[in-house]
């Protein structure tokens, strides 16, 4: 896995900071059809925040979803989405589940198109 951008935002409230940063991800996914098995590039999305009280870490959240499509530049419109909203990461998966659902689709185009070369 390697990350292939990163967006960064502080938030404070009070005596309390946040940062977050929103990372898209690159790695490879095996797909496996009948007795085929193709490797394909995959983008993914991780969020963290770190919770900071007079300058000390007093919580650190993380979450990742590593393969929400091949396409990076649907990967990169979510990861915005979620970057211009401040999601946290313990709403990740909420809020681009139905995403994913749809994207899914995005594998098969994939390994069609390189099954047949």
């Amino acid at each position: 896995m390697s990350i292939v951008e990163n967006f960064c935002k502080t938030a404070v409230d009070g005596d309390k900071q946040y940062k977050y940063e929103y990372r898209m991800i690159k790695s490879n996914v095996l797909l496996s059809y009948g007795g085929d098995t193709i490797e394909v590039q995959s983008y993914g999305i991780e969020v963290e925040r770190r919770d900071f009280v007079d300058g000390n870490m007093v919580s650190l959240e993380r979450e990742c979803v590593s393969n929400v499509s091949p396409q990076r530049h649907k990967v990169h419109n979510l990861l915005k989405m979620l970057f211009d909203n401040t999601v946290s990461p313990i709403h990740l998966v909420e809020v681009i589940g139905e995403y994913i659902d749809e994207y899914i689709v995005d594998f098969d185009e994939a390994y069609k198109e390189i099954s047949n070369c």
